[in-house]
């Protein structure tokens, strides 16, 4: 195989990851669960904050969408689940929301905190692609994320999963920047340094 083939060879390759998360974007997009509203209504009316948790790559996505909703005028913190057995749910009032990230939602470490945090008051909301699992079963409100296909070949590795997770924390990040009108001067605020914070 000249040189030109194994390039092209390659780019299909890529095209064929990109082309399975665009598939099943397209697909979350079009079957958007009505429950993504009542999580965002209950962070609004809630007193307090927005804890979001997960283990392995949703923990990964977790941290983005905690730093997300706080630089956007929702005060979030990333909560790892192992580290809340062992007392970091000290974090967690009775106010606040818990967003619970797991595909399968049967990660042993994340689903043995929930009754925790439970108990402490919190709101579990659980987003998860199998409404089926642990997670919503302890879960207040539960966000389905279904996935077409991971853009992994074996299917294993967390890829249009991960994705689907995340723009849905940003989405759900956006629409509470805008209904509590968050402006450019309040962005600013949190945006002091580097040249975002220069420009604004």
């Amino acid at each position: 195989m000249g040189r030109i083939k194994i390039m092209n060879h390659i780019l299909s390759i890529v095209e064929r990851a990109l082309d399975d998360e665009i598939s099943s974007i397209n697909h979350f997009r079009n079957s958007l669960d009505p429950n993504i509203a009542k999580c965002i209504q209950l962070i609004l009316d809630s007193k307090g904050k927005v804890i979001v948790t997960g283990v392995g790559k949703s923990g990964d996505i977790a941290k983005k969408i905690s730093h997300t909703l706080s630089s956007t005028g929702t005060s979030a913190y990333f909560l790892h689940p192992t580290d809340a057995s062992h007392g970091d749910s000290g974090i967690v009032g009775p106010d606040d929301v818990v967003l619970a990230i797991g595909k399968s939602g049967e990660s042993e470490e994340l689903n043995y905190i929930l009754p925790t945090l439970k108990r402490i008051g919190a709101k579990i909301v659980g987003i998860t692609a199998n409404d089926k699992s642990r997670l919503a079963e302890l879960s207040d409100i539960i966000i389905v994320t279904p996935i077409l296909k991971e853009a992994c070949p074996l299917a294993l590795a967390p890829t249009s999963s991960t994705t689907i997770a995340l723009m849905l924390g940003d989405a759900i990040a956006m629409a509470l920047m805008e209904l509590k009108k968050f402006q450019a001067d309040d962005f600013a605020l949190y945006h002091p340094a580097g040249r975002l914070g220069k420009r604004l």
